[in-house]
């Protein structure tokens, strides 16, 4: 789905732009994402994936309510930073698919049948959160 899609199905919206909403959003990150370490800390390497991935998805969330967007899809969020930020020159490419990494393996860990995500993925993804937060706190 590209960002036109997007937009077209209502999985994002235009709204005005909200500052509150950003720094609530980027607080709820920096909170996630000191659970994360605490769980991998505890080897709870599936609570360690879902919880960076969803640091990183309200530090996202956080530029997308600065610049008057709300989401309706994980998918949509990705596509939006790809399309103002990465070919922008404001982000790296890099930071945006170890987000859409962190997706996949959160979905498969919830939804999936493997007992058990493996370590070196969890710190990969902790080590990648803790990057993409500082960026997107950069950003703001």
């Amino acid at each position: 789905m590209n960002l036109r899609e997007c937009f077209d199905k209502r999985l994002l919206r235009r709204e005005k732009p909200s500052l509150d909403r950003s720094i609530r959003s980027i607080e709820v990150a920096g909170s996630k994402l000191e659970e994360a370490e605490k769980a991998l800390e505890h080897d709870l390497t599936d609570a360690a994936i879902v919880l960076s991935y969803t640091s990183m998805f309200h530090a996202a969330r956080a530029l997308l309510f600065r610049d008057g967007v709300v989401e309706k899809s994980h998918i949509c969020l990705i596509e939006y930073l790809r399309e103002n930020y990465v070919k922008a020159g404001r982000m790296s490419e890099a930071f945006v698919n170890a987000f859409d990494f962190l997706r996949v393996e959160r979905h498969e860990t919830l939804y999936g049948l493997e007992t058990r995500s493996g370590r070196r993925d969890a710190e990969y993804g902790l080590k990648r959160t803790k990057e993409f937060v500082s960026m997107i706190k950069d950003l703001l």
